[in-house]
């Protein structure tokens, strides 16, 4: 925060203009340029899993030909979804460059052009990923027939190609937007990180609503209908449903956690900037980097041995994950110790002295407490220590989520258990897991955000939300393991689909007696590990939500203070104090915003399950049509498989526009109608509630599935049992939870916000009560159009379902 007795002349911007200006030393500029190298070599060790997952064995013709199947339904979902969505992003490209009311005309070039390259790498992120998901799954199945350590390793490989991707066009990403805008960049990083949100929202929704419905409409009409096992290839629905997964937990999972990484990495730089200065805006990127080299080294330990069980293999992942851990934060440290010193004239005699004048005497270098620099004189170790916060919320999120949805766990056993005495006890006892352990994650959440508030006692409000975004940074360290975790579930989860469809028992059991039950066996076993994996990274998944949207609220008050995102470095401790303090319940109008930001993302889960409940309903109806023909019953007739697929495929893309269109406009209306004002109670109340409501849905979900898992592997009569359908109906229930509506709130809450803070320059000078209206026509027209937009898509949400409507043939 710059002095308000001198304020600061606006930077021209001069592309790559950090390699001439003397404050970088060529140690820093060597730095960042390694940081490009490191994000290079991230992509190249993918490169490196691709052709060891490629160059494995493909199984047998009709392993390959089911492969195909699941691999062509996914390939014509993402490309009718980018034909969906490709004209949006060109128009909001166009429209960013329009609307961009900074000073600078060089970044109505740069924040349009950021944006697309957010988008371009989020939808690379997901493609890719369910690409080699749907190569993976093939080489899983196939493998299971050797070893279980084979199959495991190939699993998670695949998965690691994924996240590999993500870490390495994230900083790459970053980097180069750094290294092309120097001091600059924060206006070019906004339009990255909302390019990348907004495809994780379309992908995110899109993908979970047609996963969802293929899964319900497969168990609903197939284990509970017919009792037959869950991919069994009588039921027409088995392809769309393993689509499902690539569609829903590959691509939207890997587009979710990418734009988390994008998010915190871009609060951490516009903050940084405003603080620390450049040291602040060079230092996460290369915490980052060593996230990347921790990943690489980690992931790459995650084996098992051919006579491993499913606990020995959740222990070498999550092993795999503290040997990430203690890399990163050795890394970090030893960094920290190495390049954050500061002295005096660093912030400048006049700037420590207006800290002092309101009582923030922790900036000064002279004055820190002795945790920041352990007695060295100068040094301040203050970002180090919050990114070792972030590294121990991550494992705290992963414990909590793995208490309440695996079955070694009192939850779990308790909803099995309550499968016994029929359907009912167990919705009611899954909503009661599901209540508490938001309980559990709100408060990690809160002690991990105070303990950055506390590092950073005796500073100014940005530095605290430094210190947060910086606990985000430390966090998503490990993007690389999360997202090969993540992954893991579904390619495991399509392999035992192949397994049950495709292996051939007479000939295997042939070559090798019992070979068949041990394959299905090692299947069924990695399918449990990867549920649980996929289950414990939703939790980091929500808890980067809420640190990326905590972070960047302060960046939203310093715009409202200063007028535009391009002067945030000019506010004074003055000017932030004071829009601070108007930020109150005590204002109706923040309260009302408050009011209205805890309702969408009730209203935003709502259309989503209304949109799976459709779905569905079309494909029981087309289900329960093909299995009246005898033939297919009788196993002698291939189903329709295509059919179901595009259903789930026409159905996901229609459904997706409506709640796209709440996230997006939403914000806009709140903040041209009610102001400024309102619109931060808004992201308040919208941050709140989305992080309880997700990880209520998450966790629940998870938790229906598992107890279903539980009763199939035997206990409580096993399959086939009244406690097996009751858990059935559970995981029903939950399936829509757990994999769309609360996942897609994690994208919801960043989406909003990134809107907010892109959009707020135009809502100052064209809203309807801003003080410094332009313009009340256009705010007029806009909050117009807004209300019509919100209005479509609330109606859409609300439709019925038509019987006798046809989906039209691809």
């Amino acid at each position: 925060m710059p002095s308000s007795k001198t304020e600061e002349p606006v930077k021209q911007f001069v592309p790559f203009g950090l390699f001439s200006d003397p404050k970088y030393s060529l140690l820093e500029i060597g730095a960042l340029l390694t940081i490009l190298g490191i994000a290079i070599a991230g992509l190249l060790y993918a490169l490196l899993l691709v052709k060891q997952v490629r160059s494995a064995d493909n199984g047998t013709p009709r392993m390959q030909a089911i492969a195909s199947a699941v691999r062509e339904g996914a390939n014509a979902y993402l490309s009718a979804q980018f034909k969906k969505i490709g004209p949006l992003i060109i128009i909001i490209t166009v429209l960013l460059f329009i609307t961009y009311q900074g000073s600078e005309s060089a970044f109505r070039w740069g924040r349009s052009g950021a944006f697309l390259m957010g988008s371009i790498f989020s939808w690379l992120v997901g493609f890719v990923g369910m690409r080699l998901a749907t190569i993976g799954n093939l080489k899983v199945a196939s493998a299971a027939k050797k070893s279980y350590g084979e199959a495991m390793q190939l699993g998670y490989r695949t998965g690691t190609i994924t996240g590999m991707l993500t870490d390495g066009l994230g900083l790459l990403g970053g980097t180069t937007i750094f290294l092309i805008f120097g001091d600059l960049a924060y206006e070019a990083l906004l339009g990255f990180g909302f390019g990348g949100t907004l495809l994780a929202l379309f992908m995110r929704v899109g993908g979970g609503i047609y996963t969802k419905a293929a899964d319900v409409g497969a168990d609903l009409v197939g284990k509970i209908e017919k009792d037959i096992p869950e991919d069994d290839p009588r039921n027409a629905a088995t392809i769309a449903d393993n689509v499902g997964d690539n569609v829903g937990d590959c691509a939207g999972m890997a587009a979710d956690i990418f734009e988390s990484y994008e998010v915190t990495i871009v609060a951490a730089m516009i903050l940084g900037m405003s603080t620390f200065g450049h040291k602040g805006v060079i230092f996460p990127l290369l915490v980052r980097g060593i996230g990347v080299l921790g990943s690489i080294i980690s992931t790459y330990t995650v084996k098992a041995g051919p006579n491993d069980t499913s606990d020995t293999a959740l222990k070498s992942v999550h092993r795999g994950f503290w040997i990430g851990s203690i890399i990163s934060v050795v890394g970090f440290f030893l960094l920290g110790f190495g390049y954050l010193h500061f002295d005096i004239s660093y912030f400048g005699a006049e700037k420590l002295a207006e800290f002092e004048k309101f009582g923030y005497w922790a900036v000064n270098p002279n004055h820190l407490p002795w945790f920041a620099n352990f007695g060295i004189e100068g040094l301040d170790l203050r970002p180090a220590i919050t990114c070792l916060i972030g590294v121990f919320l991550a494992v705290s999120l992963n414990k909590v989520t793995s208490y309440y949805t695996h079955t070694t766990h009192a939850p779990v056993k308790s909803l099995a258990k309550a499968c016994t005495t029929g359907h009912a006890t167990n919705i009611i006892q899954g909503f009661a897991v599901g209540y508490e352990s938001t309980v559990a994650m709100i408060i990690v959440i809160a002690i991990a955000i105070f303990l950055s508030v506390l590092t950073y006692v005796g500073t100014p409000p940005l530095f605290i939300a430094y210190g947060v975004a910086m606990t985000g940074i430390g966090m998503l360290t490990l993007t690389g393991n999360t997202i090969s975790m993540d992954v893991f579930g579904p390619v495991a989860d399509n392999a035992n689909g192949i397994g049950e469809m495709g292996y051939d028992k007479e000939e295997m059991e042939k070559e090798k007696p019992g070979s068949y039950k041990n394959a299905r066996q090692i299947l069924a076993d990695l399918d449990a590990v990867g549920n649980t994996t996929k289950a414990e990274t939703k939790g980091i998944a929500i808890g980067s939500a809420v640190i990326a949207a905590v972070s960047l609220f302060a960046s939203f008050i310093a715009v409202i203070a200063v007028g535009s995102e391009d002067k945030i470095n000019q506010m004074s401790i003055p000017q932030y104090l004071s829009e601070a303090g108007k930020l109150t319940v005590a204002n109706p109008v923040v309260l009302i915003g408050v009011l209205i930001g805890g309702a969408v993302p009730f209203l935003f889960s709502s259309m989503l399950i209304r949109a799976v409940g459709r779905a569905a309903y079309y494909i029981v109806h087309e289900c329960r049509i093909q299995f009246r023909d005898k033939e297919i019953w009788a196993g002698t007739k291939k189903p329709n498989y295509g059919r179901v697929v595009n259903i789930c495929t026409q159905t996901a893309q229609k459904e997706l526009i409506g709640p796209g269109f709440l996230a997006i406009m939403t914000p806009m209306l709140v903040g041209f109608l009610l102001g400024p004002y309102a619109l931060g109670g808004f992201l308040a109340g919208m941050i709140l509630v989305g992080q309880l409501l997700a990880v209520f849905m998450a966790n629940a979900g998870g938790a229906w599935d598992n107890a279903k898992k539980m009763i199939e592997d035997g206990h409580y009569g096993g399959k086939g049992s009244e406690a097996h359908k009751a858990a059935v109906t559970g995981d029903t229930v939950g399936d829509p939870l757990k994999d769309t509506a609360g996942p897609a709130i994690n994208p919801l809450i960043k989406v909003m916000n990134m809107v907010s803070l892109l959009t707020l320059g135009l809502i100052l000078h064209f809203g309807i009560t801003s003080p410094k209206n332009d313009s009340l026509f256009i705010g007029i027209i806009a909050v117009i159009i807004f209300i019509v937009a919100i209005g479509w898509a609330i109606w859409q949400s609300k439709r019925e379902t038509n019987e006798h409507e046809e989906i039209p043939a691809q």
